[in-house]
């Protein structure tokens, strides 16, 4: 299954980027990717491992196949970046992080979010009125953040107060992902 979907990904990578064009959804494929998952699809640069873009759906609403390939196309074009060129493909590498359902952590006191947030292990999502921010589990270790430092981010990647967390009116979920990355 892994290389499929790197393979698919790739495959609407390079069609967007080159023609403007959504591929097909293939005609045939692993029966697994029918079942409706969070899917994100990350884009580094081989040269350097900068992130190039990140995007994804963090809520089980599309059948996967369909989650990576839009996934995929909306990485090209991650708001945070210039939009992904045709001469950069060569240079690049693909992450798959496929989520579990997040689920609710619930805590009586905001400090118990220490002991139930595993480093590596959960990704996080915060919820605060129209705020929402998505942290994937991978990010805490790339910058050696305590949980305390996880939360933070997470609330300043929402637009939120970095103690927004420890607010009653914050929810946060966690989820796992499985991850598939690209041979370079």
């Amino acid at each position: 299954m892994k290389d499929f979907i790197l393979k698919l990904a790739r495959n609407a990578i390079e069609s967007y980027v080159k023609e403007k064009k959504v591929i097909d959804l293939p005609k045939e494929y692993p029966k697994e990717l029918d079942e409706k998952k969070g899917v994100f699809v990350t884009i580094y640069k081989k040269s350097t491992k900068e992130l190039r873009g990140c995007v994804g759906f963090p809520y089980p609403q599309l059948p996967l196949v369909k989650g990576i390939i839009e996934a995929a196309i909306a990485a090209c074009e991650d708001p945070r970046f210039k939009p992904l060129d045709e001469k950069e493909l060569n240079d690049i590498f693909i992450e798959i992080s496929i989520l579990s359902k997040p689920q609710l952590i619930k805590v009586k006191n905001p400090k118990e979010y220490l002991e139930k947030i595993e480093i590596g292990k959960h990704g996080l999502i915060i919820k605060k009125g129209i705020f929402s921010g998505l942290l994937l589990p991978k990010v805490p270790i790339e910058f050696n953040w305590s949980v305390e430092e996880y939360l933070e981010n997470l609330c300043f990647k929402a637009g939120l107060t970095p103690d927004s967390w420890a607010d009653p009116n914050s929810e946060i979920y966690k989820f796992e992902t499985e991850v598939f990355i690209e041979d370079f």
